[in-house]
């Protein structure tokens, strides 16, 4: 497939739909998600989403049942929202995207529940930092590979692993866009950044080794050792200068 370039309507629209995951992510830290209910959080992203005249993209996106992502601890991406309650300790990963007015924003945030340990801590803030270093490596006259290398050099600088099994990606017309963007370097074709390419960055670390297995629901990916793992993402437009973060401030 080609790489969609998109103009400055195509990405006013987008950032629109991003702004609207801010906001997601925004009530969601304000909420004690202690005892509460996978499934109930997903309602409540879902209210958030509607609100606006916009729509979850992710609600039966290749048949996926529910309205955002929600993966605890050891699960990597692609959680269904269930009756699973939330406890303290736990790691929780939402991923969400929004679809408004043909314009796809799509982003993910780990939210650890209550007190956790300082190398939760740090591994959270490692990931967050390896999201920061993507984009700023997402920038025209650069290639893929600087962000798949700002990514993976943080991470395992670090002494955590990088997920190979899934990327980041193009988005913006559609939820998952050309190019294929992997949090390693990769002999993949090296694609060079223009301006009007829209990114979803999103580095998925694991704690311990990199492997990966699908649960039997065939959606949930969790680590194939149980450890922990966390995930960031952001929609990136690129401009003539720079770049545009749709779907929030990326902590430092």
């Amino acid at each position: 497939m080609p790489i969609l370039i998109k103009n400055e309507d195509a990405i006013k629209k987008i950032a629109v739909a991003g702004n609207i995951i801010y906001e997601v992510f925004s009530t969601i830290e304000k909420m004690d998600l202690r005892g509460m209910r996978t499934v109930e959080l997903n309602d409540n992203v879902d209210t958030v989403i509607r609100k606006h005249g916009a729509f979850p993209a992710f609600l039966n996106y290749r048949g996926f049942p529910k309205s955002c992502c929600i993966s605890l601890n050891n699960e990597v991406v692609h959680g269904i929202p269930d009756n699973r309650k939330i406890k303290a300790g736990d790691l929780v990963k939402v991923d969400v995207g929004v679809k408004y007015q043909g314009y796809i924003a799509d982003a993910a945030k780990t939210f650890a529940i209550g007190a956790v340990p300082e190398h939760i801590r740090k591994f959270l803030s490692v990931t967050m930092q390896a999201l920061k270093k993507g984009i700023e490596a997402a920038h025209s006259g650069n290639s893929i590979s600087h962000i798949s290398r700002a990514i993976q050099q943080t991470v395992e600088h670090n002494g955590y692993s990088v997920v190979r099994e899934l990327t980041g990606h193009g988005v913006g017309h559609d939820l998952h866009e050309e190019p294929m963007i992997p949090n390693f370097v990769s002999n993949g074709p090296d694609i060079a950044i223009r301006p009007g390419m829209v990114f979803a960055i999103e580095p998925m670390v694991n704690m311990e080794a990199y492997d990966v297995v699908t649960a039997e629901n065939g959606w949930t990916i969790l680590t194939r050792d149980n450890s922990l793992s966390c995930h960031y993402e952001d929609t990136i437009a690129i401009l003539e200068k720079g770049n545009l973060n749709v779907t929030r401030v990326v902590e430092s």
